[in-house]
This record gives C-alpha cells, sequence and structure tokens, in this order.
C-alpha cells in the first residue's frame, strides 16, 4: 500500500518548513496534534473528531488529566474500539528529543503498562516510536527499552504500509494488531504484565502487614486478621486511585511518611472517608442495631511505621511503574482474583504466614475468565432482557453472580449496563434531571447519582468467600467513581444531601449459595462447621427480589472440582445429595449444582463458562434432562480444542439456558486450537456461524450440525452398541508400578511372569510397539505365593513393607499384599484384547493376539469374548473414518482436541452385526494392514519408510471405502465424514 496524498502533503510540509516546527517558542505541543497527527491517525483510519459517534463508540478519547509529581498530565490520545482501549499515544512538540529522552520514554511505557496495553505510540510527527507496554517500567531506563520500532517522518512514505498494518483501524479490526503484538510479546524478554506485578506488590502488603499485625495484636483470631489485613489493602488502593483520580488530595498518604504513628493518622483519613463516601469499606458507626458490616476493630489496630514506609514508598512517581488513573477495575479484578487463591494461617505461636487456600490447591489455581467471555454472556443474557426497554423498566431487572469471586461478571454487567443509560439519556430530547453531565471536554457522562441508582437497583452478588465479597463491593466503587473528580463527587454531595457512595451490603452477601440453612434442621453441626458452610438463605437475603419471582439473569463462572474433594463422610456432600436429587450423581463436579440453584433462583436467563463434560458424561445425564425440562438451552458454544483458561487443560463451554425458551438451540462448536483474540471474538458474534441443533432427554448434547447428526443416525441405525457385542474395561491397577515395571527386561524372573505394558507412547493405529513400552512382573495368575518362583517370592519380600502399605490393599483386605490392588478383567486377559489409550484425538486401536501385553489405568481394553465376531473385524470397524467421525459426538472431550476412550464412550459405538464370512473381508485388510504398520516401524530407511507409508495408505483407502459401503453411507455423507475427522 502506498501513502496516501495527505500523508505525502504533511511529510513535505514538515520538511519545507522544519525550522519553524522545532522552534518550541512557535509551535507547540497542541499544534503539532492539530496540525500533523490528527490528520495522520485519519488516514489511518480513525474517526479522531468522533463525528457521529455516541459518548460510549468515540473512537478517540482525549483523556482526564493525570496528575503526575506536581504537574498535571495525560497519554494525549487513547483509541478505543467498542468503548475498550486499544493504544495509547503521547504526543510531544519537535522540539523535543524522543529518540533519547529517558522520561518520555518511560510516560508513554508507564501509562500503557497501567492500563495493561500491548502497544503505544510516542511521537512528536519528526519521529514515531513504537513501544511495547508489556515490560515493566522504569524511570531509570533507557529511552530503547522496550521500543520496537522507531521511525523517522522521512520514513512515513516507504514504510506506511507496515505502519498501516499494525495500527490503522483496520489492522485492529481485523485481527493484525494483535498478532503483532502478541508475535513481540513472545520475542521480548522480560515482559511482566501490570496484573502480575501489582499482585506481587499487593501479596507483598498482605504478608508485611499480616505479620506485623499479628505479632502486635496477639487477640485477633484468623478469621479476624485476615478481614483487617484485607481491608487495609482495600482502603489503601481505594485511596491511592482517588487520588490519582483527583477525587482525594494528591499525594496525601504519601505525606504521611512524614510523621510518626502513620497508622493513626491512615485512620484519620479513613474517618473522613466514611463520611465522604458511605461506602462499606469505609463504615465505621453503625446504621442500625441489625448491622453487621460496621467495622468495629480494624481502625484501633497497633501497625508499625515500618510497614507503611514498605508500603507507600513505591505508590508515586517517579519511583511508581503503577499509574493508578489508567489501571481499569478490571485489571484490578484480575488481579484479587489470583490474590484471593492465598489465605493468611497462624502458627501455634500466633505468626502469621500465607499459603494457597486447599480447595484452591485442588483445583490447580485459580482461574480469571477473559472479558470477552464475560462479554459475549453478558451481551446475550442481560442484552437481550433490557434491549428496547427504558430506564424505568430496567430498574426492576435483577442481575446475580452466585459466585461472584472478585466480582468480573458484576463489573462487566454493570459497565453494560451504565454504557444501555448513557446511551438512551444521549438520544432523548428532553433529559430526565440529573442523569447526565456535560465533562469539560465536551463529552456527556452519566451523573454519579445516577450510577448509584443503577448499581442498588441493579446488581448483586453472593460469594462463600468474605474477602471475595469485599474486593467485589470494592471494584463496583471504583467502577461508579470512574469519570468522577473532587469537584463533581462534592457537587453531588451538596445537590443531594447524601454521601458519594452507596452501601452494597443488602447487595453483594456472604454465604454459601448450595446450602440454605435447613442443612441445620437435618444434620447435627458444631459452630465451627457452621462457620466453614455459610448457610444462605435466598429468599430470606433477597426478600424483594423473590417476592417478585426471583432473579431475572444468573451469570458467572461457578466454580470447578468435584465435590469427592470434600471427603465421603461430608456433612456439605450429605446436603447435595439429599436436596439436589433432581440433578445427584456420585462424584460429580460442583458446577451441576450451580446450574440446578441457578434455575431455581432465576425467573428468566442464565448464563454460565462451565466445563464441557457435563455435554458428554454419564453421570450428567440427570443434569442434561434436567436442564432440557427447566431451563432449556438457547445457546452453547462448545469451545473443544480452544483452551480459555491459560495453563488449565479445562475445556470449556458457554451456556445460555432461559426459563421460557421455546426458540430452537443455537450453537456453535470451534474446533481450532488457536484463534486470536480478535478473530475469536468476531467468530462468536457473527450469528451466520451458528447453527440450529435439537438435545434429546437420556440422550448427549453434542455440538454438531443437523448435517452430522443425520449422519450419525444413519450410521446408528439398526446397529448393535459395542458394548453388547464385547466385554469392554478399563486396565489394572497395581497401586505400585515402580515395583512391579522395569524399563528393562528384568532377566532373574521367569519369562512367563513377564508380560509387556501397554502405554502412549506404543499403541497406535493397527499397532503395539514393542520397542518403547515397560516390562511388567505379572503374578495374577497364581493364588499361592509360594507356589511363585524363587527369584519371584524374593523381589517381593524384599518390597513387602511397601506394598503392604498400599492404601486399597490395607482399606479393602481382600487382596493378598503381593497382588495388584486391582487386578481388574484378569479372567479375561488370555483372550486376543485390543488396547487404545485412555485419552486421545483420534481412534486409536491396536490388537495383542499373542496375550503378551497388559493395560493399566490409562489404557481401555476390548476382549474377544463373542464367538460369533472375529475381533479383527471390530479392529477395522474402530479404526475406520466412520467410527473416528461417529466417535467425536459420543467422546467426552478433555481439552486440545482430545477425548476420553473409557468404555462408558467406547461400549456406544455401533456395529453391524454380520456373519463371519461377511467379515472376512476385513479381517484380511486388517490382516495386511497390521503387516504393514510392523513393517514400517522395522525398517530403517527412509527410502523404505515411504514406500511402506504409501501402501499403507492404500491399504487404509481400501479398508474406509468397505466400511462406506457396510454403513451404507453416500458420496455426499462421504465428503462430510471425511471433513470432519
Amino acid at each position: 500500500m502506498s501513502a496516501p496524498q495527505k500523508i505525502i502533503d504533511l511529510v513535505e510540509d514538515f520538511k519545507e518548513n522544519k525550522h519553524e516546527y522545532k522552534n518550541p517558542d512557535v509551535f507547540d505541543e497542541e499544534n503539532t496534534k492539530v496540525k500533523f497527527l490528527n490528520p495522520f491517525f485519519e488516514e489511518l483510519g480513525w474517526n479522531v473528531r468522533n463525528e457521529g459517534l455516541s459518548a460510549r463508540f468515540r473512537e478517540v478519547v482525549f483523556e482526564d488529566s493525570i496528575q503526575v509529581g506536581k504537574h498535571k498530565k495525560a497519554p494525549d490520545y487513547s483509541f478505543r474500539l467498542g468503548g475498550e482501549r486499544i493504544f495509547f499515544v503521547e504526543a510531544k512538540k519537535p522540539s523535543r528529543d524522543i529518540a533519547t529522552d529517558k522520561e518520555h520514554a518511560f510516560q508513554i511505557r508507564r501509562y500503557g503498562w497501567s492500563a495493561g496495553l500491548s502497544l503505544c505510540i510516542l511521537t512528536d510527527f519528526e519521529e514515531l516510536a513504537i513501544y511495547d507496554t508489556t515490560i515493566k517500567p522504569s524511570k531509570n531506563q533507557n529511552a530503547s527499552i522496550g521500543r520496537i520500532k522507531f521511525y523517522k517522518y522521512t520514513e512515513y512514505l516507504e514504510k506506511w504500509d507496515e505502519i498501516y498494518n499494525i495500527f490503522s483501524k483496520e489492522a485492529v479490526l481485523s485481527g493484525k494488531f494483535d498478532n503483532y503484538a502478541n508475535n513481540i510479546k513472545q520475542d521480548q524478554k522480560g515482559t511482566s504484565e501490570v496484573d502480575d506485578e501489582f499482585l506481587k506488590e499487593i501479596e507483598q502488603w498482605r504478608l508485611l502487614l499480616a505479620r506485623n499485625i499479628a505479632l502486635r495484636n496477639q487477640d485477633l483470631n484468623i478469621d479476624e486478621l485476615n478481614y483487617a489485613v484485607q481491608l487495609i489493602i482495600d482502603r489503601i488502593i481505594f485511596l491511592r486511585i482517588a487520588e490519582d483520580r483527583k477525587i482525594e488530595r494528591y499525594g496525601r498518604l504519601k505525606k504521611l511518611l512524614e510523621k510518626p504513628d502513620i497508622y493513626k493518622n491512615f485512620t484519620k483519613i479513613c474517618r473522613e472517608a466514611d463520611a465522604k463516601y458511605n461506602s462499606g469499606l469505609f463504615h465505621f458507626d453503625p446504621y442500625d442495631k441489625e448491622d453487621f458490616t460496621t467495622d468495629t476493630y480494624t481502625l484501633n489496630l497497633t501497625i508499625d511505621d515500618k510497614v507503611f514506609k514498605e508500603i507507600f514508598k513505591n505508590l508515586y512517581y517517579p519511583d511508581s511503574p503503577y499509574e493508578f488513573s489508567v489501571i481499569s477495575t478490571e485489571i484490578l479484578g484480575k488481579v484479587y482474583e489470583q490474590f484471593l487463591g492465598r489465605v493468611i494461617r497462624l502458627t501455634e505461636g500466633h505468626q502469621a504466614k500465607v499459603e494457597e487456600k486447599p480447595e484452591v490447591k485442588k483445583a490447580g489455581g485459580v482461574y480469571y475468565t477473559p472479558q470477552y467471555i464475560v462479554d459475549y454472556i453478558i451481551e446475550n443474557t442481560l442484552g437481550e432482557k433490557i434491549k428496547g426497554k427504558t430506564p424505568n423498566q430496567i430498574s426492576k431487572i435483577k442481575i446475580i453472580d452466585p459466585a461472584c469471586g472478585s466480582g468480573s461478571f458484576l463489573i462487566r454487567a454493570y459497565q453494560y449496563l451504565l454504557n444501555y443509560h448513557l446511551d438512551y439519556y444521549t438520544k432523548l430530547e428532553r433529559r430526565p434531571k440529573d442523569v447526565i453531565y456535560q465533562a469539560k471536554d465536551g463529552v456527556e457522562r452519566l451523573t454519579i447519582n445516577e450510577k448509584k441508582r443503577i448499581l442498588k437497583n441493579n446488581i448483586y452478588g453472593v460469594d462463600i468467600d468474605t474477602l471475595a465479597v469485599e474486593v467485589t463491593k470494592l471494584s463496583l466503587l471504583l467502577k461508579v467513581l470512574e469519570d468522577q473528580n473532587k469537584e463533581l463527587v462534592e457537587q453531588q454531595q451538596k445537590l443531594f444531601h447524601e454521601r458519594a457512595l452507596p452501601n452494597l451490603s443488602s447487595n453483594i452477601k456472604n454465604g454459601n449459595s448450595l446450602i440454605e440453612s435447613n442443612i441445620l434442621e437435618q444434620q447435627e453441626l458444631t459452630l465451627d462447621e457452621i462457620k466453614q458452610i455459610k448457610p444462605f438463605d435466598w429468599e430470606e437475603e433477597y426478600p424483594e427480589v423473590f417476592s417478585n419471582g426471583g432473579f431475572d439473569v444468573v451469570i458467572g463462572n461457578p466454580p470447578y472440582f468435584n465435590i469427592d474433594t470434600w471427603g465421603t463422610k461430608s456433612k456439605r456432600k450429605n446436603y447435595i445429595k439429599k436436596n439436589y436429587k433432581e440433578v445427584w450423581n456420585d462424584k460429580t463436579d460442583i458446577l451441576f449444582y450451580f446450574i440446578k440453584k441457578a434455575s431455581d433462583i432465576t425467573s428468566d436467563k442464565v448464563g454460565f463458562i462451565i466445563s464441557n463434560a457435563f455435554l458428554f458424561a454419564d453421570k450428567a445425564d440427570k443434569l442434561r434432562n434436567y436442564i432440557l425440562e427447566n431451563i432449556p438451552l438457547y445457546q452453547v458454544v462448545n469451545f473443544e480444542k480452544f483452551q480459555i483458561f491459560e495453563n488449565a487443560s479445562i475445556t470449556t463451554c458457554i451456556i445460555l439456558g432461559e426459563k421460557t425458551n421455546n426458540k430452537k438451540t443455537k450453537a456453535l462448536g470451534l474446533a481450532e486450537e488457536s484463534y486470536t483474540i480478535s478473530n475469536l471474538v468476531n467468530i462468536l458474534n457473527d450469528k451466520n456461524n451458528y447453527f440450529d441443533i435439537e438435545f434429546n432427554k437420556n440422550d448427549v448434547f453434542p455440538i454438531k450440525t443437523n448435517e452430522i447428526m443425520n449422519i450419525n443416525k444413519k450410521i446408528d441405525y439398526n446397529k448393535t452398541k459395542l458394548g453388547e457385542i464385547l466385554h469392554i474395561g478399563k486396565g489394572m491397577e497395581t497401586g505400585r508400578n515402580n515395583i512391579y515395571t522395569f524399563k528393562e527386561y528384568p532377566t532373574e524372573f521367569p519369562k512367563e511372569f513377564i508380560k509387556r505394558r501397554v502405554n502412549t507412547k506404543n499403541c497406535s493405529s493397527y499397532y503395539l510397539g514393542k520397542e518403547k513400552c515397560d516390562y511388567v512382573l505379572y503374578v495374577e495368575d497364581y493364588t499361592n505365593f509360594k507356589d511363585l518362583p524363587d527369584s519371584v517370592q524374593d523381589y517381593l519380600n524384599n518390597n513387602k513393607s511397601e506394598l503392604k502399605n498400599r492404601a486399597d490393599i490395607k482399606r479393602r483386605k481382600t487382596r493378598p499384599w503381593w497382588n495388584f490392588t486391582f487386578a481388574l478383567h484378569s479372567e479375561y486377559y488370555n483372550l486376543p484384547k485390543i488396547f487404545t489409550n485412555y485419552r486421545n484425538k483420534q481412534n486409536e486401536f491396536a490388537l495383542d493376539e499373542e496375550n503378551e501385553y497388559l493395560g493399566f489405568t490409562n489404557t481401555t481394553v476390548l476382549f474377544d469374548t463373542n464367538e460369533n465376531i472375529d475381533i479383527k473385524y471390530i479392529l477395522t470397524l474402530l479404526n475406520s473414518n466412520v467410527l473416528n467421525f461417529r466417535y467425536k459426538s459420543i467422546g467426552k472431550q478433555t481439552g486440545n482436541g482430545s477425548y476420553e476412550y473409557f468404555e462408558n464412550g467406547i461400549s456406544k459405538l455401533p456395529i453391524p452385526v454380520i456373519s463371519l464370512d461377511e467379515q472376512k473381508p476385513f479381517v484380511i485388510l486388517t490382516n495386511e494392514m497390521m503387516k504393514l504398520k510392523q513393517d514400517y516401524h522395522s525398517c530403517n530407511t527412509p527410502t523404505e519408510k515411504k514406500l511402506i507409508q504409501k501402501a499403507i495408505t492404500n491399504t487404509d483407502k481400501k479398508i474406509n471405502k468397505i466400511v462406506y459401503e457396510l454403513y451404507d453411507l453416500t458420496d455426499a455423507e462421504i465428503k462430510v465424514i471425511e471433513e470432519n475427522i
């Protein structure tokens, strides 16, 4: 792409009048923006003047000024799409040297990094620098640190295509901007995003505060200690952000360091904040006798000055890398989600330590829901609910997250409501009084009073974690204060004679969303157990909501863990079993019961992101039926191979349900392993990508098109399920693989006691490879220890102590100490058998004809127990395209495109029962394929391997051809099958 004429003219103009433009007394920053930068970015497709755009959808925002030291400053441009920041541009006058000036570089990097942006621009038009703002900035770093591109104005014409493909509006919409930023991030060393760094920062605060408070306040119990530390951290963050937003006087916290008794003076600020904000975060005087939210003790704590000196020293420019005015509530939510995964414990000596919560450890960590997923769920639940409604009608709509955590769903739901109301009011010719105002920049915004009204009327949340509830409140209150300043807050207070923020104690509550107080009637509980379980009575806590039928919208990301982690004798588990009978099944995920509870408390819509296991798992059969009958799904997105949560193997789906849903279910399956976020968002929002689907009672919920489902029906028609033909089961369990297995052949034992172990490396289609499998000592054919050879007895006796201490041997007491813990299906192991790995991306089945192999728990085994069926006929069908295709609508997805190949899935595969004579052509081809696979793995030369591979490919085509004919499939159906495997 050649540079447009406007850019050519700007370059020529600057070249001809360079001397004038570089004179600081003649040409300033504002001149630079108007004369050069505004038209420059207009040529990149941005609507710099925001002509015809509502306040919500402005593409270029000139940020409110930010207090930096003694000066007011802000990134000059904030480029946005859909209300979300994409990148900042910091403008300088041409007389400035942006190539080497550390302060200019630190400034733009600090803005971008604090806002969680990937790339930002520093320019005076004469030069343009692109910075990677994922690298933590420091005031002492050279201007070249983080700089990934640097252009002279003379290069704009030649490099226009390059610039356009990164920073144009078109590049952002197409995903090119994201792709470029992601590639830079992968290449760069030292990237450290603001949420990771701020998490480290506040975790250090927690440790300092916890140790000192525990030392100086010996009478505090563990709950009081955790609560006090959380409140103090929240108050510091709130007040510091309020300073940078000019709601509080800048530098007030820093000034505390000049005098002794820092905490005592800090509490005075907190007292003033109580009178000013009324937020619950600062709540020291009860509203009435039943007010449980009053803080009665934190102001009286003793805390040493050294703690606050350590905390406050990195909070201000230029020592702080954080620019609090641009740190969004969404970023804070992400930080806090991780922060809440750890908790303070007290040792016997009343010393504080911080450790991971047991439930978080079992779940493998804390996973924050990406913002685009939250927004999708909100758009398609709350968005549908309020479409076309007036603010008065919307005031009656109640939104709840029953496991709100740090509040990510509620923050975005609240923002969605704010956007809707602002759009609604700005379009009215006659507007209600005191709902919007015009800011100094000419942009209309909602008044703080209107934002408070919306929050109190519409947003609700519950969480079992007391500290999570406080964080959610903090995040929502900070959202109220966005776009506000000291003058506006005080003006609102005078106008309405009330404090600036709402108390959210009646909206955001602490309790167990799944367990109500009737557990006290059903089971004997100690006071400690009651405190741990935290029964929560929905109708008692939200009487007004339930008098009107319940919540209109239930949204969220319920916890991910199996309820067995509570233990078999858990009173919580017993309660769930008794009170959630409609969906109860043993060894199930907690999300089953959150779906049931969501259905109970809503009058209309539910939108969750959850594990997709319930779509296919046998243990979810009652849940699927319950959903069909009580809250039918109107939209499902199955992410299949794509991992929504980084560093987590869990595969997810979005479900949207509706109490009165009579519409067809719209579904979308995402089979790719990698998408850019922008591409994924475009796919999710394009309704043309969705297809109609119909779920059936007593069946799995495959997310497949009607075309695929019709082919599945044809494949199934008049066939017998494989589980009715052969015996199928999982592999054996030794309880001590380190004792029973060997890397090298154990020559000391007779060969009849040695088997080979099937594993993921040696089991593939038609082939069991001896070269990559361990050896196994197998004694299960013997019932008397003394009948074993001396060498075997000696070896087992040498390991007797460890073998006797295996948990299952000790618990069951029915197995001899020298046996495997579970020698599953050992009575069938003398038969030919088919093995497959318990997890695979496609069907891969291999045959053991010689009773040479053992399967352990990572394998599934099919035994030759039917004299009327040749097991090689079954092997042919299992490895064919037809049953590979069919299994993708049966098997449980497990992440990265893999499926579980357990007995409960494999047993459902449809098999045509034909005579042994009719099976012979399949057996012949399978024998040929097994021989070719053996030859391929035993040959050494590349040429020979290539030739054998051609023969394998040809034989595979022959096999698929006769299997297609067996299932009576048409050319069109075959095409669909081959496109989908």
